[in-house]
């Protein structure tokens, strides 16, 4: 093996192992198979036009030599990202930790226990602090929370409302730029009419369904907000407020005066900037919406033995069960983020927190009183962090910035001429000392700092907060490093990741996340960038974007890519807000059908209804195929307001469609667009493209083909790439792109943070390793197809009895012979060490397995050997050798407390139940739960940790 070749280490299957497997596929040569999988007409028979592979060390310079390209400036701008201190034992044992960011977003929840752990704690956090009950375990960001927010708010009105067809949404003028953006783009296609203006002279009427201010305000003024949110509730007028996390330690918390829902962005709490994200958007609302709010809520429950255990609530809401009917379109958000910014709340406790908002606080009043006597006037009356200065007569502007930029300083600067100071955690008092200095010497004076900073308060004594938070235990015992390092890593031991072994979850593609991919992470050159920095302080990052932009649409084949969608559920609505904008510029708004398979991921008719368009459902055949027929039928009878069709490509059955180029044609010819899902984009790369198959858009999963971590549920990344004729109409940015067109995330690119990692893959694979890839990625899930379609069955191969990159098995026929279902099997998994495959989706009662690339043949053969075991076991059942009720996969799994404990109550023995195979003896994951009860956990939702914790 030659190992200077990043393909050897990222590709699991050793060359001289493919002759065997394809043996046992029934194929001559890897070739052979991937021209029996993938339909001729679609093939690319060129190489990507790709830069050579680095080997790891080369590329260890490069990406240094791009992050010297970033200048670290100080930056006070604000507007939503403040520098902060990631406390090193988070960023060493969870940003950096395989155990943390290789985990997959935890549906199943015995093999999730820490990490759903974790998450409580961050809901804990967001409920306390902003005195409401109920909240999520993160959205994408404050903007895409602003939207979300007001979404549910339109969903829940009142039946009177409904009615008088109320559909006005007031938006306070001093509310962030990109968070007013984001809500034109996702109000104006569900028919919400968007009124912007000052909250103390609004006036409601019937109309108004909702309203939205910030709390301090985009100004940094903190108002007072009660009597406002008095005369909406007398009009029947719920009101959202967009809140800085780390003021609420200080400020009366929203849900005490009135407040329905109260959203933001936890990026204070340890995230680095990154150049405007990834980092954890928050939501919070009264209990009254818990059948509403979007995206996931960890509740405590039990298990089947009565311990308490944790686990996702309420999944019925979600886009896999009520398709266009869902709340949301969300699906990814930011577990990782939310899980480092809960350690970062544990770690510091309630007086912690308290010490850091008070110091940033006192920061920024000592600085308005020593500004004031040189001569500047400060505009906010009240303040938390952010200062509005008004420059005296005779200080010039220009000459102001020139010395701040000398001082290696970025402020914020007002259209009307007056300067932005936002104070954030690393102000320490020589930075109060340079600000002085750039302000006097503006302003012709000198200026000594010479004394300390008095912690005082500067606001009214109203706005003080009285309330206590977090008192429970959790927040008082882990304040030094070990016992954080020691709690961190007792929780990572109860989760099931990469680290531990294969994770076969279909249309997830959980492949290697490569150390040398990640490093750039942990770079101060990508981390401590703010999203509106000046360009020539973010050269590095401006030449990755550039670069990793035209990569990928010389992978996609098609012409412009936009990265700023921060999940693929953001690509899918990002990319028809994109068709919706074309087709409106052409005359065609009126078209508003997308045909959509059976088939299709739940995302893509919840995006499609968000974006105001009307699903109609196509059937597939008994192969597992698009109906053909009905597809031409359906797109006949609505060719005039056929606005799309949403495919994805290999389809969510696993397989590559032979009539994918006949089906574009007949959408075109009717005047729609096709937008191709990218979900399965594993299965494409090097050897077939969107572009090719006759998509106009598409939109990737960063986290799934190009190896960004899942972080146990988010950060994804899902940027679109587009023809020609739709780039006009790509995501702009209201503060740095001048537009507010189509925005769909806060910051300008996104999670710009993630990016490296893509771009890192691709240049560290190159167009052969990235071709090697999906060949791989085929050959492992025809060669699983192969061992189990004898046993358990394949539910769909295409035409040439072959399978994509993921596979179907068939679990019905088990259920019918012997009562043990699919739950079953996936449970039973555990107690071998394994993470379910995907569940009942997209066929109910079935298990999709996908094995990725980067799996050894060595793994391979494991989790066969393994499933072979449970197929014995089954057989047991199905032939009466053991009980229907009492076998080892209706208890499945079994938690280590069970297994050790004095009595045993079953009629099977205590190895089978727990080392069935030899090699478990020797690396045994110990599950800490019994099944969990999902019923008790909806029945009674505990999404916090309450007083009896304490």
């Amino acid at each position: 093996m030659d190992t200077t070749k990043f393909v050897n280490r990222h590709v699991g299957i050793a060359e001289e192992e493919v002759a065997s497997m394809l043996q046992t596929i029934g194929v001559q040569s890897l070739d052979e198979l991937i021209n029996r999988t993938i339909p001729p007409d679609i093939r690319l028979y060129n190489a990507l036009n790709l830069p050579e592979p680095m080997e790891e060390r080369e590329f260890a310079g490069h990406i240094a030599e791009l992050a010297s390209k970033n200048q670290v400036f100080t930056s006070y701008i604000g507007m939503g990202w403040y520098d902060t201190v990631c406390p090193a034992p988070i960023l060493r044992n969870v940003l950096e930790n395989p155990v943390w960011y290789t985990s997959y977003t935890p549906y199943q929840a015995e093999v999730s226990q820490g990490r759903l752990e974790a998450l409580l704690n961050f809901q804990t956090v967001i409920c306390e602090l902003t005195g409401l009950p109920l909240t999520n375990c993160s959205l994408l960001d404050e903007a895409t929370a602003a939207a979300e927010a007001a979404t549910m708010l339109y969903g829940t009105r009142s039946r009177a409302q409904i009615k008088a067809e109320a559909n006005t949404l007031f938006v306070d003028n001093h509310l962030f730029e990109s968070s007013l953006a984001v809500i034109h783009t996702r109000m104006i296609p569900q028919g919400i009419k968007v009124v912007t203006g000052d909250y103390n002279t609004f006036r409601f009427t019937g109309d108004v369904f909702a309203a939205i201010i910030q709390y301090p305000n985009a100004n940094g003024s903190i108002e007072d907000y009660t009597a406002f949110v008095k005369r909406a509730n007398e009009n029947g007028a719920r009101v959202a407020v967009a809140a800085d996390l780390m003021s609420l330690v200080m400020l009366t918390p929203p849900g005490e005066w009135g407040a329905d829902v109260v959203f933001g962005s936890a990026q204070r709490f340890g995230i680095p900037m990154f150049y405007g994200g990834p980092s954890a958007g928050y939501m919070a609302t009264k209990d009254d919406y818990k059948r509403a709010i979007p995206g996931r809520i960890i509740g405590i429950s039990k298990d089947a033995h009565g311990r308490p255990a944790y686990r996702l609530a309420l999944q019925t809401r979600e886009q896999h069960i009520k398709r266009e009917k869902a709340t949301s379109n969300i699906c990814t958000a930011q577990a990782l983020l939310a899980t480092m910014s809960g350690f970062y709340a544990v770690y510091h406790g309630a007086d912690g927190l308290r010490n850091i908002a008070g110091r940033i606080h006192a920061s920024a009043g000592f600085l308005a009183g020593e500004l004031e006597k040189l001569g500047y006037k400060q505009l906010n009356t009240n303040f938390f962090d952010t200062l509005k200065i008004e420059l005296p007569a005779g200080v010039s502007l220009d000459a102001l910035r020139e010395i701040a930029l000398t001082c290696k300083v970025n402020l914020r600067y007002f259209e009307e001429g007056q300067i932005g100071i936002s104070i954030d955690e690393t102000t320490q008092l020589t930075d109060v000392g340079v600000l002085l200095y750039i302000f006097a010497d503006a302003a012709g004076k000198e200026y000594m700092l010479e004394e300390a900073i008095p912690v005082k308060t500067y606001f009214d004594g109203k706005f003080i907060r009285t309330s206590d938070f977090l008192g429970q235990d959790v927040f008082k015992k882990y304040r030094t490093e070990t016992e954080l390092m020691r709690y961190i890593t007792r929780l990572g031991r109860r989760d099931i990741s990469l680290a531990q072994s294969m994770i076969s979850l279909g249309s997830c593609t959980m492949k290697l996340n490569a150390a040398s991919e990640l490093f750039a992470l942990s770079r101060p050159e990508f981390q401590n960038i703010h999203p509106y920095a000046p360009e020539d302080q973010t050269e590095g990052y401006n030449e990755l974007i550039e670069n990793l932009s035209a990569y990928l649409a010389e992978i996609t084949g098609l012409k412009g890519v936009s990265l700023q969608p921060n999940s693929g559920a953001s690509g899918e609505y990002a990319g028809l807000r994109v068709i919706r904008s074309y087709l409106e510029s052409i005359g065609q708004g009126r078209r508003n059908i997308v045909l959509l398979p059976a088939s299709a991921h739940g995302t893509n008719p919840a995006s499609a209804v968000q974006c105001g368009f009307t699903t109609v459902t196509v059937k597939t055949d008994e192969k597992g195929n698009i109906d053909l027929q009905d597809f031409r039928e359906k797109a006949e009878a609505n060719k005039d307001k056929l606005a799309a069709t949403m495919i994805t490509y290999p389809s969510t059955h696993g397989i590559f469609e032979a009539a994918i180029k006949e089906m574009c044609s007949i959408v075109h010819a009717c005047g729609g667009q096709v937008y191709m899902d990218g979900a399965n984009m594993n299965a494409q790369v090097g050897l077939a493209n969107p572009g090719i198959i006759g998509a106009d858009v598409c939109h990737l999963n960063l986290h799934k083909t190009f190896a960004s971590p899942h972080g146990g549920g988010g950060p994804g990344v899902g940027p679109i790439c587009v023809a020609g004729h739709l780039t006009p109409f790509l995501p702009s940015h209201p503060v740095t792109g001048g537009s507010g067109r189509n925005t769909v995330s806060a910051a300008p690119y996104g999670s710009a943070g993630i990016l490296p990692v893509t771009y890192a893959y691709i240049r560290l694979l190159g167009a052969e390793g990235l071709t090697r890839a999906t060949k791989i990625a085929i050959l492992n899930a025809n060669y699983l197809a192969a061992r189990l379609k004898d046993t358990y069955g394949i539910v769909y191969t295409g035409t040439t009895g072959c399978v994509g990159h993921e596979l179907i098995l068939e679990c019905r026929t088990i259920k019918e012979r012997s009562g043990i279902d699919e739950g079953d099997i996936a449970k039973r998994l555990m107690d071998f060490g394994y993470h379910a495959p995907t569940l009942s989706f997209p066929v109910h009662g079935t298990l999709m397995i996908e094995p990725t690339e980067s799996e050894s043949k060595a793994e391979l053969d494991r989790f066969l050997e393994v499933l072979d075991c449970i197929w014995k076991e089954i057989k047991e059942v199905e032939e009466g050798k053991v009980s229907k009720e009492d076998n080892v996969l209706k208890n499945a799994p079994h938690p280590e407390y069970e297994i050790t404990a004095d009595e045993w109550a079953h009629e099977y023995s205590r190895s089978k139940a727990a080392f069935p195979l030899e090699w478990l003896h020797e690396s045994k994951f110990w599950i800490n739960v019994a099944r969990v009860d999902n019923a008790f956990g909806d029945r009674n939702l505990i999404p916090s940790l309450c007083g009896c914790q304490v």
